[in-house]
């Protein structure tokens, strides 16, 4: 792979700051012209090895694609990249936007990246590769995705070898394993594996009583205080605290701002409705308020959200996907101004978009999905509670779990102590993917790359040892 490093004294005017081990390991490993998978718990600072990647390659007029799972997430770094390496520079492909497409440095989702890839045989550079030093793949995690997971593989299998892969993913149970198989597939990869958490979290359970540990400071175990022998599905109404309680008890303890993570829509806008008249602000704050959002209406007045302006000058707002891209970006930063003391979202909120809160209260243990309804994964529930934590703001940041009529505080506490799921391969060869396939390759080459999935690497592991003999 082709590389250029950077020298100690360039890396210090990057970074003015002392880098963690695992982010000067990352950088060592870059300039020694291998790809990586950076395996660390969210808000750790693993998009640091992603900037470096960037900075690296523009020294070199080189070029760098970023890729992110959510159109959300992709326009949020576009707009960081713009101010951190000129608007010049940076571009944005989101599928229907698409800005300077031909700068250095181009964000994109990672479909795009994978459908950039369809057009060019496996292992060539295609027109619009061309000068492409890296590609970051972040939250690469997301390959644990059952309706998306396959595009990581599929782009990890045909980007060319000769580009540098810098996967970012939260901690997961296989890391090995994945680094194995892309140094397989793709070229020489190290793994990069953290388990240092910045600002350490609290878990806390949260039933009509209020706010209490959700586990033994001694043995790691549930609390004592919080057993019951009630069964599941068997609590009344009333033994569950409502978002206007949960809400007033956080500010009682100073425990905001915070993100209020509820899995639907329309759950977040009733819930903005519910505690718009808590007083959740000062009267500084609120003047402040005034002003941005006064400024932002008389610019943006289309972009308003009905029920949302009143509740937001009180410091209130929601953030999913049904908001106007306008409006949620004011909602990010004034959050991350700490002008915003509550935020409902739906947990894409989770997946990287920088609004770090110093608490995250997760509303329910169990989902409705397409497959029906069902509990959280260990991984969803770790990623939610990473949010919670500002680094240089928060000695601790807390994650709040919340009494439901279904679930209570043992599962809390089995989510809190377990360890993060391992990624499983959701390669599904389609008719869409085979007839693309098909354009640049023959039937063989098409059926070799089948056999190069993650799922197919991680099933013939037992024969390595009869493979080496």
């Amino acid at each position: 792979m082709t590389t250029s490093a950077i020298t100690t004294e360039q890396l210090q005017e990057i970074f003015p700051f002392p880098l963690d081990g695992f982010q000067l390991q990352a950088v060592a490993a870059l300039n020694a012209g291998k790809s990586v998978v950076v395996c660390a718990p969210t808000g750790s600072g693993k998009t640091l090895i992603g900037e470096y990647a960037i900075h690296r390659a523009l020294r070199q007029g080189r070029r760098v694609f970023y890729t992110t799972p959510l159109k959300a997430l992709s326009n949020q770094k576009y707009r960081d990249f713009r101010a951190e390496f000129g608007e010049e520079n940076v571009g944005l492909l989101t599928g229907d936007i698409s800005i300077n497409r031909d700068a250095l440095v181009v964000v994109m989702t990672t479909e795009i990246f994978r459908n950039m890839l369809y057009g060019t045989r496996i292992g060539e550079v295609g027109t619009s590769m061309m000068g492409v030093e890296a590609v970051v793949l972040d939250e690469c995690h997301y390959m644990n995705d059952k309706q998306r997971g396959t595009v990581w593989e599929e782009s990890i299998i045909y980007c060319p070898p000769h580009i540098q892969l810098v996967a970012l993913s939260a901690t997961v149970a296989n890391s090995k394993q994945l680094t194995d198989w892309i140094n397989a597939v793709h070229g020489s990869t190290e793994l990069i594996y953290s388990d240092f958490r910045p600002v350490p979290l609290e878990f806390h359970f949260v039933n009509p009583k209020g706010i209490l540990p959700l586990l033994d400071p001694n043995t790691a175990k549930l609390n004592p205080k919080l057993k019951t022998h009630r069964p599941t599905g068997s609590r009344k109404t009333e033994d569950v605290p409502s978002i206007g309680f949960v809400v007033s008890k956080l500010a009682e303890r100073e425990m905001l701002p915070a993100i209020y993570f509820i899995f639907s829509r329309r759950g977040c806008d009733k819930a903005v409705a519910e505690v718009s008249t808590l007083p959740l602000i000062s009267k500084t704050e609120a003047a402040q308020l005034k002003i941005r959002i006064d400024e932002f209406l008389e610019k943006n007045p289309e972009a308003a959200r009905a029920g949302q302006v009143e509740p937001l000058y009180k410091g209130i707002a929601a953030h999913h996907a049904g908001i106007l891209p306008a409006w949620k970006v004011l909602v990010e930063e004034l959050f991350t101004q700490g002008l915003i003391k509550v935020v409902f979202a739906t947990e894409t909120l989770a997946a990287g978009i920088n609004m770090p809160a110093r608490t995250t209260v997760i509303s329910s243990l169990s989902k409705r999905t397409d497959q029906g309804h069902r509990l959280l994964t260990a991984s969803e529930f770790l990623q939610m509670s990473g949010r919670a934590g500002r680094r240089g703001k928060d000695v601790v940041g807390y994650v709040v779990a919340t009494q439901t009529r279904f679930e209570g505080a043992k599962e809390a506490s089995d989510f809190a102590t377990s360890a993060p799921d391992p990624l499983v391969s959701q390669f599904t060869p389609t008719y869409g993917m085979v007839l693309n396939l098909l354009q640049t390759h023959t039937l063989e080459e098409a059926r070799e790359l089948v056999e190069r999935s993650f799922g197919h690497f991680t099933k013939t592991l037992h024969l390595l040892p009869q493979q080496q003999g």
